[in-house]
């Protein structure tokens, strides 16, 4: 089974008409603003699936400001997997600052969403307001089990739009902080698997900590997946694709050329996930 564990899947109206929400959703514009960054609906996403031959996509919206929007696109989500739903595994999306985000995050488990995520503070990074902000939605996420999916991404390098300025002891303090969450890093968390190979305390703080592969093209050599399998362990990788962002068939030529086993691969492409999300691989639920 290949299950993508990174997904952005967009309501049909946004799709035809994303321009009207550029004025007051700053983050969406500087994402989406350039028509060359492709949004995809529900049967683009499953004809596309079918295509790059991968079983089951974990799917999620944006991180709106406005509450309303977010309720609608997460809206959106939970009526695709009711209808796909041995193909899509949803999590619910908000503005992680949002006054509303905690109601949202309940309301989004208990529809029966997988999980929470991506989410995103653009604009401040994960500062200690930030996570005095997460910490609510991260409490009920632990509390029902369920994976918290975050951006992250490189403090160094070429700028792109949505590289936030986060910090690696940011990154770090939020594992810290939240010890006992199944976190995502996505972006292969902005590198913070490197230092796995700290000896001290650093391993242990890692135990429920999960690296996604998402746009590794555009941003590692392909011998990122070996070096981060060494490190980490090809347990705690999770192939995401960042699609619409970029094919799947890229990363698992990176994979390949990279030097990972067949049986790393495996845990990577799909059994990693599937026991992260309690999947059945033999009926296709999700627990």
């Amino acid at each position: 089974m290949i299950v993508d564990f990174h997904v952005h899947l967009f309501p049909a109206s946004v799709c035809a008409d994303r321009e009207c929400h550029f004025a007051d959703e700053p983050e969406f514009a500087l994402l989406y603003g350039n028509p060359a960054a492709r949004l995809v609906s529900e049967a683009e996403l499953l004809a596309a699936l079918d295509e790059e031959g991968v079983d089951r996509a974990v799917v999620f919206g944006f991180p709106w400001r406005d509450s309303e929007r977010f309720r609608r696109h997460n809206d959106c989500i939970l009526e695709a997997v009711s209808r796909h739903p041995r193909r899509l595994i949803g999590f619910g999306c908000f503005d992680p600052a949002s006054p509303a985000a905690a109601r949202e995050a309940e309301r989004c488990l208990e529809a029966g969403l997988a999980g929470i995520g991506e989410l995103a503070f653009y604009g401040s990074g994960m500062d200690a307001e930030a996570l005095a902000r997460l910490a609510p939605v991260m409490d009920l996420c632990r509390e029902r089990g369920r994976p918290v999916l975050l951006h992250a991404n490189e403090p160094i390098g070429h700028a792109y739009p949505g590289k936030t300025p986060l910090t690696l002891a940011q990154l770090y303090g939020l594992v810290t902080r939240f010890p006992q969450n199944e976190i995502v890093l996505a972006h292969w968390g902005g590198g913070l698997f490197f230092y796995g190979l700290l000896k001290r305390e650093v391993r242990e703080r890692f135990r429920n900590l999960y690296f996604d592969t998402a746009a590794s093209p555009y941003l590692y050599q392909p011998a990122v997946y070996r070096i981060a399998a060494q490190i980490v362990g090809p347990g705690r990788i999770l192939f995401g694709s960042d699609f619409p962002l970029l094919r799947p068939r890229r990363y698992f030529r990176d994979m390949e050329e990279g030097g990972l086993s067949a049986a790393e691969r495996a845990l990577i492409c799909g059994e990693n996930a599937a026991r992260l999300l309690g999947i059945d691989t033999a009926g296709g639920e999700v627990a």
